[in-house]
């Protein structure tokens, strides 16, 4: 009974002393991926319905990802000059007209044009939404704040595909004007119950000029981007090249990946909270995302190592999860404490442009060593790859202690 109600009191503790807005973003952000039905059905849409080959839908896609590096470049630009919020709002509306519109294109053409405007709208929230976390929230309580950010997106990508693909069973038309009107509902809640936020304030000319101030200046948080972009071309095999291992490999059904996929955000909902706060401030945040990155490592050994049975599947996504929970609330966290308020949306853009291009580069990079040399050396390079990161953010946070001696001294 004791160990219940410690549980519960840690479970209670873990969630209070968050700020009410940081509450609803987060309903905002799980409705929006709630909402999230078209995508994955996108490839098979294309194909089937409208009759594109598999290099047209592949070069659809292409066009989607490319939209997404536009899209964080825009939302960031346009956070640091209008503020977060309103690109927020804006983002959310017009990306629900545009799911509606994408439904009614039928050439290629018109596809590739809708897709990419789309996606370059869309992925102007995210370094917004960013931005707004950072905002409402305090820097005690700002991993914890992210995390509950996460949260909600991993719950929303469970019942998003899940949805859409009932959905789709009826008519792909519904399930265009359904994705639609999420994307308008959230923003609607969000401009109800988030009152807006003036953009920050532009600082005087002469501090603009000081070193430093440019994101392109700092040259830690650029060093940080590139093992950060490492890791997530690591980190995101195990939803590409992973299923396909577990498929052919494995020769599991389609069911079971998919149940054995969804240890990943149940685990993230039912933990994540609750080790951030237990965790966060005990030691630095860079330190977290190197052990982060091993555990990522781990789970490519055990998949290198371990014959290709039912049960190591269920072992790697338990290992690979706790490392993504290591890796990025606190990557988060490590960020907007190098970013200030005017300056916020620099950092923001390229901190998701980087995991935009980890997108890319993560499968197509997958699928053309395995093609090439098969699942094991891909998994022993991925494993390299992890411990490479790790190093590279250890070097960080002692080029980083470095930097503050001085600092502390004075």
């Amino acid at each position: 009974m004791n160990l219940y109600k410690q549980t519960l009191r840690l479970y209670q503790n873990a969630y209070s002393g968050l700020s009410p807005a940081t509450w609803w973003l987060s309903l905002v952000l799980l409705i929006n991926r709630s909402g999230t039905m078209v995508i994955p059905f996108m490839t098979v849409y294309l194909t089937v319905h409208l009759h594109f080959t598999i290099a047209q839908a592949g070069l659809v896609m292409a066009c989607f990802g490319t939209g997404a590096i536009v899209g964080a470049l825009l939302g960031g630009w346009l956070s640091d000059r209008i503020g977060f919020y309103q690109v927020q709002f804006w983002s959310l509306f017009s990306n629900g007209l545009l799911f509606i519109l994408l439904g009614q294109m039928r050439t290629f053409p018109q596809i590739c044009a809708c897709v990419f405007i789309m996606s370059s709208v869309g992925d102007a929230f995210r370094p917004a939404n960013s931005i707004a976390i950072a905002a409402y929230s305090s820097v005690e309580n700002r991993t914890r704040s992210y995390s509950l950010n996460r949260l909600a997106v991993n719950l929303g990508w469970s019942v998003g595909p899940a949805l859409g693909g009932l959905l789709a069973s009826i008519s792909y038309q519904l399930l265009f004007w359904v994705d639609g009107f999420t994307c308008m509902g959230a923003a609607l809640l969000m401009r109800i119950f988030l009152p807006p936020v003036p953009a920050p304030a532009k600082p005087e000319k002469a501090a603009v000029t000081v070193k430093g101030d440019k994101v392109w200046h700092d040259h830690l948080y650029l060093w940080f981007l590139v093992f950060g972009m490492l890791n997530a071309i690591c980190l995101f095999q195990f939803s590409s090249i992973v299923p396909l291992y577990f498929k052919e490999v494995m020769h599991l059904e389609e069911w079971a990946i998919g149940l054995n996929m969804s240890i990943n955000g149940l685990l993230i909902a039912a933990v994540e909270m609750v080790m951030v706060y237990r965790l966060d401030g005990r030691l630095p945040n860079l330190v977290f995302v190197a052990r982060g990155a091993i555990m990522v490592c781990a789970s490519y050994l055990l998949l290198f190592l371990l014959p290709p049975v039912w049960a190591v599947a269920g072992i790697f996504m338990l290992v690979i999860t706790f490392g993504e929970m290591f890796c990025l609330p606190f990557m988060n966290s490590f960020w907007i404490s190098r970013s200030r308020e005017h300056n916020r949306g620099q950092y923001a853009a390229l901190y998701t442009i980087s995991y935009s291009v980890a997108n890319i580069v993560s499968p197509t990079s997958g699928a053309f060593v395995v093609d090439h040399l098969g699942f094991k050396p891909w998994w022993l390079i991925t494993a390299g790859g992890c411990v490479l990161s790790a190093a590279g953010f250890m070097w960080l946070q002692h080029k980083r202690e470095k930097q503050e001696r001085p600092l502390a001294a004075a």
